[in-house]
């Protein structure tokens, strides 16, 4: 059986809503709880249908100053802030990292070249490709080994229309049984637009009819060909703003000396190197109501902890609708409406699963997932 498998990157359940988003061909329908922070968590964990944990990819730096392949750059340090922080010195470190230490295509220098050589880059391999996902084995790898035909598509070679078009032709003329296709615009698209009703509906329109294009491409071909759609999580719309970085820096803590910090989106993460400074920074947030430090039993929980603590040793997550007014990831400037990276359990943090046919597991998270696209290819246990 042809089988085809769309992820649409941050397509959240609350944005279906009333909408008829291919209703009368993907009847089975659930939302799909995510994992607490961001797609480079929750993608390996659809593709590997193992947590974080496991796969070891979460968030896309991490703590490793012995393996950092910017530690050289710590004999640089008595440059000052305003060249070791410019945005040349950046872009310099960014086309280092790309093209001489390895660090993969879609490397940014998001974090502070003072402070690179203590962290390093969890993706720096093209995660659909094969052998890329170091803690374990990804569907593709499965199909590779046991030889089952198949075509991948994403945003590495190709943008969203033309992978929905590149893919009906190969439904036509192929031999392959298994599609599986990244489609990744919609979240930047909701990142600006998720208030915004009218435009919402109509990109939803367009996905709708360029999709069912595909379903009935591949029912053309195989009468028994289904289709599912998917995504890794949700869009919550922004309702605050709060500078964390600042009230840190108030502190009068510094960095690396004291401690070190990465600023995602909606989540701090920090490293302590005396114990003066580790309550300063904790006495700190816990007075704040913006959010929450989350404890090593709920990131036990949610498949995210990691016992040398490489992702970090105080993990301070925000309440959903709140964005850090500055963060490692927020372009200056940069204020989206909508942004993801909260508690697994907010709503507007589910992702979705829409399926042609009865999933063959209950369908609950995005783990849950790989069970399906496994079943779908007709991978045999090992």
């Amino acid at each position: 059986m042809l089988g085809i498998f769309v992820l649409i990157d941050a397509l959240g359940w609350e944005y279906l809503g009333q909408e008829d988003f291919l209703n009368d061909v993907l009847k089975y329908r659930a939302p799909l709880q995510t994992i607490l922070g961001f797609s480079s968590g929750a993608i390996p964990t659809i593709l590997t249908g193992a947590p974080p944990s496991v796969t070891g990819h979460w968030n896309l730096f991490y703590y490793d100053p012995d393996g950092s392949p910017f530690r050289w750059l710590r004999s640089m340090q008595f440059l000052p802030q305003s060249i070791l922080d410019h945005r040349v010195t950046r872009k310099v470190m960014k086309e280092l990292g790309r093209r001489v230490l390895g660090m993969g295509p879609l490397f940014e220098c998001s974090v502070s070249p003072r402070f690179l050589p203590w962290f390093n880059y969890v993706e720096k391999k093209n995660i659909y490709g094969y052998r890329s996902i170091a803690g374990s084995q990804s569907i593709f790898d499965h199909l590779r080994k046991q030889r089952i035909p198949h075509k991948i598509y994403s945003y590495h070679d190709l943008n969203d229309a033309e992978i929905i078009d590149q893919s009906i032709r190969d439904v036509q003329s192929c031999t392959a049984r298994f599609f599986f296709l990244y489609l990744s615009e919609m979240d930047m698209f909701l990142h600006m637009n998720c208030d915004d009703r009218s435009k919402v509906e109509q990109r939803l329109r367009w996905y709708g009819k360029a999709l069912r294009g595909l379903y009935e491409a591949a029912k053309s071909v195989d009468p028994d060909a289904s289709m599912t759609v998917i995504s890794d999580h949700g869009m919550t719309p922004i309702r605050h703003h709060f500078d964390l970085v600042s009230k840190v820096e108030e502190l009068n803590l510094q960095m690396p000396q004291d401690y070190l910090a990465v600023y995602d989106s909606t989540m701090a993460r920090f490293w302590f190197f005396n114990e003066s400074a580790r309550r300063s920074v904790d006495d700190c947030l816990r007075r704040l109501s913006c959010g929450r430090f989350m404890s090593d039993e709920e990131l036990r929980t949610l498949g995210v902890f990691f016992e040398d603590r490489r992702y970090g040793e105080l993990i301070f997550v925000l309440n959903p609708g709140w964005l850090l007014t500055k963060s490692d990831f927020n372009g200056k400037g940069w204020m989206p409406k909508g942004m993801h990276g909260y508690d697994p359990q907010d709503s507007w943090s589910y992702g979705i699963y829409l399926s042609s046919h009865r999933p063959p597991v209950p369908v609950r998270t995005v783990a849950d997932v790989y069970s399906c696209m496994r079943a779908t290819a007709g991978i045999a246990d090992a």
